[in-house]
């Protein structure tokens, strides 16, 4: 049986350069035989897996400089003649971008059936870069809902993390019953309670004080001002306790200025990461602008009781006061509270350390790896069905 070939589309292809990388790499680290891809991306290695990766030229995006954007304008023509000599049984596209929109027009005129996992929920960003322009929000996130039906309509089948996105998605007018929710799983093995090191921590910290963790990217879609409002609130109550920040990104800079004794680890490995999840005493997370929210069930896996924002997708992994709090997103007081509360009771804390472990134990990679891999098999079969 010849194998089901895949032209794989995304911006960047670095295994751990962020949640949306990590997510499409535990696809990419389990191809079998049954498949043979084509990468295609802005910037990542020349090859993956034992399979060729086509690089466009990019430029940095001006928001954020980490991110570039690939731009196929510049490569349409060796862009085209690779995918004629490849000739895809399906499409792969991560992101509605400009490469995205290219692979989406490529597909569509020749009827290749197209899968996209929803990765980012760009609408949420838009109140924090437009916050000085607020005059300008309601027409930028009209026109982001109308490109995005439009790209994801003309998917065969787009995997949604959550129930609460698919909802906002539809809202937005993507049709429901091309949606399907595939979660994201969890190393239970590398994110675990056995991987504490407390002297790791107390070595950054000086002492022996409760630790508060916030990881994530450093930059203003992750909510940070209400993150340096609950920081002043602790100052302020006379808490002792430790703010942890593990991560790196443009808002680097003024987060430390904001937060003068907080320690700031930098951007981590994930053996690194673990051990400071698992080393602490309590998560914090206040961005409402995840579409899944890897770090609120890495934390729960390393035995973390968490309060989060009750917003974005990583909301719903919180079950109210029984496996961690949610907390009006930009109501400092609150987080406040949730926190005094947890450091004050112990039996909760266990409650919620408990329970977390048990939610994440049930996201098994190997399972959404199965799912999206028979998947492909189905849609390859609709090419083929179309050719005939």
């Amino acid at each position: 049986m010849k194998p089901i070939r895949v032209a794989f589309f995304a911006e960047i292809l670095i295994e751990d350069f962020d949640g949306a990388s990590r997510t499409m790499f535990q696809l990419i680290n389990r191809i079998d035989k049954r498949f043979e891809f084509l990468f295609i991306c802005g910037v990542g290695p020349e090859e993956i897996k034992g399979f060729e990766c086509l690089r466009i030229p990019t430029i940095n995006l001006p928001i954020n400089t980490n991110y570039t954007m690939a731009l196929p304008a510049l490569a349409k023509k060796e862009l085209k003649k690779k995918l004629r000599n490849f000739d895809p049984h399906v499409i792969h596209i991560a992101t509605p971008s400009l490469l995205g929109a290219f692979a989406l027009k490529y597909a569509n005129k020749r009827e290749i059936p197209v899968i996209s996992i929803y990765h980012t929920h760009f609408i949420s960003y838009i109140d924090y870069y437009f916050k000085y322009a607020p005059f300008l929000i309601g027409k930028v996130k009209q026109a982001i809902a109308g490109s995005q039906k439009s790209f994801y309509n003309n998917c065969e089948k787009v995997y949604v993390p959550a129930e609460s996105i698919r909802e906002q998605l539809q809202v937005m007018g993507v049709e429901p019953e091309r949606m399907m929710i595939w979660k994201r799983g969890i190393d239970t093995k590398l994110f675990s309670p056995d991987k504490a090191d407390t002297q790791l921590v107390q070595k950054l910290t000086g002492n022996n004080d409760p630790t508060i963790i916030f990881a994530s990217r450093l930059v203003w879609e992750k909510n940070l001002e209400t993150l340096f409002r609950i920081y002043d609130k602790v100052q302020a109550s006379g808490l002792k306790v430790n703010f942890l920040v593990a991560g790196d990104g443009i808002a680097d800079k003024i987060s430390q200025s904001r937060m003068r004794t907080a320690i700031f680890t930098g951007k981590v490995d994930h053996e690194t990461l673990a051990a400071l999840y698992a080393g602490a005493n309590l998560f914090l997370f206040t961005s409402v602008s995840e579409t899944y929210g890897n770090v609120v069930l890495e934390a729960m896996a390393s035995g973390l009781p968490c309060v989060i924002a009750d917003g974005g997708g990583s909301a719903d992994f919180i079950d109210q006061g029984v496996n961690g709090f949610k907390c009006e997103p930009f109501n400092e007081d609150e987080y406040f509270e949730r926190i005094a509360q947890l450091l004050g009771d112990a039996e909760l804390s266990e409650q919620f350390s408990a329970e977390g472990l048990r939610f994440s134990r049930e996201l098994s990679w190997d399972q959404l790896a199965g799912t999206y891999f028979t998947d492909l098999i189905h849609l390859s079969g609709k090419l083929k069905m179309l050719a005939v």
